[in-house]
């Protein structure tokens, strides 16, 4: 062996040594010490994305919101654990709308939430591919969807429409009950709502029927709301149905207490309009229909389509009576309906 052989080895003999005295313990500890790829370093999994839009507020605890994540809690859904939701709120501004709408299809969710025809509406024009659960009056007659049995396309969710008649000619009915010498009923609604033609035309049979006219009111999202109230009670009508509309369901409470100031007793499809000073409510359970939205949404993140769900129509109706607003304005609830009521506000 060369010389240079001889220290060459002599020095690999010198590293061996110092690793099996020294060095191998520290290496052990060392590979020990290391995280396991498979383990503590594991990738974690891309959260899925819901888009949601409402027209309403953000303001408060809204029954949109509140419905829907208790829906998500139930299947297991904790925001921002196992699931992102990305809300925009219209705060009663529908020239908001549509760019909201474009942002949130920007995002490419997994599912979009969606709430009220006309925002249905602007998402289909938007996209056909990015699947959408949507809480809509009549989804059949907007041309929404195909069918509620079989939807077809990108779009399911719940429809607030009852069978046939709708619920506007029954709000109709039972405004009568509660003022049966009223001759002369006004009709609240929003006109670039699509469904609210055929429910125009249902308050108006119901009542012909009840030898009572209807009296329209037109409202749009930019309209003042006291200004409206107060055209309402220079018409002199005996009483009002307030349909669902932008301007309504973004301030119900402003709603209740300028039908209490302006002396307009009313009927409308929400709670929240008769807790503060409607005379009486009648529609779906709101919270209960919100949450059922989130079962849309589970069904989708596990691989179901929107064309293989079959619309639901909101099955739990609700009574509310404001015993309180009937005293200040002077009208006696009739018993019957007293009996019937889910909630009675007094």
């Amino acid at each position: 062996m060369k010389t240079g052989d001889r220290e060459s080895g002599t020095a690999a003999t010198r590293l061996g040594d110092g690793l099996t005295r020294r060095g191998v313990i520290a290496v052990l500890t060392s590979l020990l010490a290391a995280p396991k790829p498979s383990s503590a370093q594991q990738i974690p999994a891309k959260l899925p994305r819901v888009g949601w839009i409402w027209a309403g507020r953000s303001a408060g605890n809204p029954t949109e919101v509140a419905g829907f994540r208790q829906g998500l809690k139930e299947l297991g859904y904790i925001e921002g654990q196992n699931i992102v939701v990305d809300y925009r709120f219209g705060e009663g501004r529908d020239d908001r709308i549509a760019a909201y709408v474009a942002e949130l299809v920007q995002l490419r969710p997994d599912v979009l939430v969606v709430f009220g025809d006309p925002i249905v509406r602007e998402v289909k024009r938007l996209t056909t591919t990015t699947p959408v659960v949507m809480l809509a009056g009549d989804p059949v007659g907007s041309g929404l969807v195909a069918s509620l049995a079989r939807p077809g396309g990108n779009i399911t969710g719940v429809s607030m429409m009852q069978g046939l008649e709708g619920l506007a000619g029954k709000r109709i009915e039972l405004l009568k009950d509660v003022l049966p010498n009223a001759t002369r009923i006004g009709l609240m609604y929003w006109p670039g709502n699509p469904a609210m033609a055929a429910s125009l035309a249902q308050a108006e049979e119901v009542a012909s029927r009840l030898d009572t006219t209807i009296r329209p009111f037109p409202v749009q999202p930019s309209d003042e709301l006291e200004a409206a109230f107060s055209a309402v009670a220079r018409e002199g009508v005996d009483g009002v149905d307030i349909e669902p509309a932008f301007l309504f369901t973004s301030y119900p409470q402003e709603t209740g207490e300028l039908l209490l100031k302006y002396r307009v007793p009313a009927v409308s499809e929400l709670r929240r309009i008769t807790e503060s000073g409607g005379l009486v409510s009648y529609g779906p359970n709101l919270f209960d229909t919100t949450r059922r939205m989130a079962y849309f949404v589970d069904r989708i993140l596990k691989g179901a389509k929107p064309a293989d769900l079959p619309v639901e129509q909101a099955s739990r109706l609700q009574l509310v009576v404001n015993i309180k607003a009937a005293q200040a304005l002077g009208v006696t609830i009739p018993p019957l309906i007293l009996a019937r009521a889910d909630e009675v506000i007094e």
